[in-house]
């Protein structure tokens, strides 16, 4: 089947009420077409065109998922493929596994759709440990990041569902205060440069660029994030309420992310675990207006994966010789274009 292609447009709601006629028929002729040029104005705005990419895509049937030169994409560890899911791991301890696309992605915009299940039979903060998505430079490797490698290049958005370093004060008989206190499992997101370790203990907290929490395991209805990379603008949303609603997670503008790098999902359990199941990745290619100005900004190549105007003092790690991040994160904040804010019905996937 050939690439699907849909344009959205954005539109102000219509208002619930009625209002009465008026006797300026021509004042109201008149107010009538200034506000539906400014609705046009507004809507050639943020027109934008999407393209389903298959060969960064994975859904059912899966075929060939697995086997050498036959798919576009590859398990590693104990990842297998049903014919409902790909399970990144089963419920059981101390496994991990990963499915990782084979070809590298040179889109500018784009928009990764998941659908995901984490269920199994542990009870509340006794289950672990989560999963994780991925767009970095490396692929298919092994290490303690949900299965995936410490000191990554790229993108990762995490699906966390064991809180570590509240158990950590818990055992040191100290609470979290109130403005910190996390409710799990929670969504986060991390960009690294190679150097950045992500910080186990503490939940990823030092690196975290936002986040929300997410009452995602043992539902009964579907699970869907969303992850849309666009004008050098990160945002997530999930949808875990079986409404068919997107509900905003975190919006970041100034992500730098370089072109070529590799999708991917992976899971790891310890002593505690959890089924973690992706149904369907599905990557769109977006195609968006641009100024001039956004243009002449975006025609440098980005080489090295960073954020602009990452405030690493608000999370008090002045005294944690964290020089090297606060290095990384050094750029001011640039101009980054309005937010689109059309955003898709997970039904539709």
């Amino acid at each position: 089947m050939a690439a699907a292609s849909m344009s959205y447009r954005y539109r102000e709601p219509k208002s619930p009420f009625r209002r009465k006629t008026m006797p300026f028929k021509s004042y109201w002729t008149f107010a009538f077409l200034i506000c539906n040029a400014a609705l046009c104005f507004s809507e050639d705005e943020h027109e934008m065109e999407e393209f389903l990419k298959r060969e960064y895509s994975l859904s059912k049937p899966y075929q060939g998922v697995g086997s050498a030169g036959s798919s576009h994409w590859e398990l590693m560890g104990d990842a297998m493929v049903t014919t409902d899911q790909v399970r990144l791991t089963p419920d059981k301890q101390s496994k991990q596994g990963a499915v990782w696309g084979r070809l590298p992605c040179h889109l500018t915009d784009w928009e990764m759709q998941v659908h995901f299940k984490i269920h199994g039979q542990g009870k509340k903060n006794l289950n672990g440990d989560g999963l994780a998505l991925w767009y970095t430079k490396e692929r298919m490797q092994k290490g303690p990041v949900f299965g995936n490698m410490d000191n990554f290049t790229g993108l990762g958005v995490f699906v966390d569902t064991y809180p570590n370093e509240e158990k950590h004060l818990e055992a040191q008989k100290k609470r979290y205060t109130p403005r910190t206190q996390r409710i799990f499992p929670f969504v986060l997101a991390m960009v690294g440069n190679g150097s950045i370790s992500y910080d186990h203990e503490r939940d990823g907290r030092p690196t975290e660029l936002g986040g929300c929490n997410a009452m995602v395991r043992n539902l009964k209805h579907d699970t869907f994030l969303f992850i849309r990379y666009v004008r050098r603008r990160l945002t997530v949303m999930i949808d875990i309420d079986g409404q068919h609603e997107w509900r905003d997670c975190l919006d970041i503008p100034g992500v730098r992310l370089p072109k070529g790098y590799y999708f991917g999902a992976s899971s790891v359990t310890g002593d505690l675990s959890d089924n973690h199941d992706i149904i369907s990745l599905k990557l769109y290619q977006l195609t968006v207006f641009r100024s001039q100005q956004e243009e002449e900004e975006e025609e440098e190549e980005i080489t090295i994966p960073s954020v602009d105007n990452f405030e690493f003092l608000k999370f008090g790690l002045v005294d944690e010789g964290m020089s090297g991040i606060a290095i990384f994160f050094r750029r001011a904040l640039l101009h980054a274009g309005p937010h689109l804010p059309h955003r898709h019905r997970p039904g539709g996937l």
